[in-house]
């Protein structure tokens, strides 16, 4: 039952504290998994919420009960005033964080600390720099790894996120792992999922079970544990004994994490998704600036949220393309 006077409250009693705003839909890279080879029409400037609307809004999803905000993009990083929203938002009494492919955010270190930005998920697909150019369209392996190695070192909680694909990255899963040993990162193995130009099929698909075959075939069982995990997760966590760090895995598509979701995403010209999957969307921009409420919009979008992946509650119907083609292509999303 939905809770008494919590609009962030869905019929299905999920509480969504977690916000993902998106700052910008343009990004430095061109990963494969993330947009069409030609790219995307972007939203007119106009239509793209500005620093003032990023605030009132995450503003008044703050005072309905969101305790964290996740900033994404795009490539959040490349927005000019990026710095100046993430320091406005700090005022909220929220924890802040962020997603990046990491490519400048070497540029960015004092402003995260002066933010309390502690925790930082940065795109890594490959350790090879000739494929990790591939899946990017881009040459800046070297430039991402190195800032990685950096913002450990500097005490930021960092999580690598590697998106699989048969045949093209799979067989470095104990590689990524291996970078647990000695340093304190988590690798985050994330199921390729469908969205708009990304050429998504099942084949392409490494499962949580296709990935722990691997870890059981290269590592003692007395070694590998399975760790607990906090409240709302959206993986399964697992270690090596000894390592610093540790792994994950996503199973967004074989081992959906629904039950328990608390996240809501506002892309960057300010529609409200309710779900990643959902191919509906409400916007809230139009309303705010038009100088009226948006919240009886937020209810109604929590409200009708579905209780599995937009309704493909079986394999059988994520396999049907009509169930997400229509949606947006993840760069316009917001990761």
């Amino acid at each position: 039952m939905k809770k008494e006077n919590s609009i962030l409250t869905d019929s299905f009693g999920r509480e969504h504290n977690y916000l993902r705003i998106s700052l910008t839909e343009r990004c430095n890279l061109r990963c494969t998994y993330c947009m069409p080879a030609d790219g995307i029409a972007l939203s007119p400037k106009s239509h793209i919420m500005t620093y003032e609307e990023i605030y009132a809004i995450a503003k008044e999803f703050v005072a309905k009960g969101v305790t964290k905000i996740r900033l994404t993009g795009g490539e959040p990083l490349v927005r000019k005033d990026a710095a100046s929203i993430m320091e406005k938002l700090a005022t909220l009494p929220v924890e802040l964080a962020i997603t990046t492919n990491g490519v400048i955010v070497d540029k960015f270190m004092e402003t995260f600390k002066k933010c309390g930005i502690k925790a930082i998920n940065i795109s890594l697909d490959s350790l090879d720099a000739i494929k990790n150019k591939t899946i990017t369209r881009r040459d800046y392996f070297t430039k991402v790894y190195d800032n990685i190695e950096m913002l450990a070192k500097e005490g930021f909680q960092i999580k690598v996120n590697c998106v699989l694909i048969k045949g093209f990255n799979d067989d470095e899963i104990i590689d990524f792992i291996e970078l647990t040993k000695e340093r304190p990162l988590q690798i985050r193995f994330i199921e390729f999922m469908p969205f708009d130009g990304n050429k998504w099929n099942m084949d392409k698909l490494v499962s949580l079970e296709d990935i722990l075959k691997q870890v059981y075939a290269h590592y003692d069982a007395s070694s590998f544990v399975r760790l607990d995990g906090k409240p709302n997760d959206t993986a399964k966590n697992y270690g090596i004994k000894g390592y610093k760090g540790t792994f994950a895995v996503i199973g967004s598509v074989t081992n959906p994490f629904c039950d328990s979701c608390n996240r809501i995403r506002l892309t960057a010209n300010g529609q409200l998704k309710n779900c990643l999957f959902s191919t509906s969307e409400s916007d809230l921009l139009t309303p705010l600036r038009n100088g009226k409420s948006i919240a009886s919009i937020i209810e109604k979008t929590v409200g009708s949220k579905q209780k599995i992946r937009n309704g493909m509650d079986t394999i059988e119907k994520f396999k049907n393309s009509d169930a997400h083609g229509k949606n947006r292509s993840m760069i316009a999303i917001g990761g």
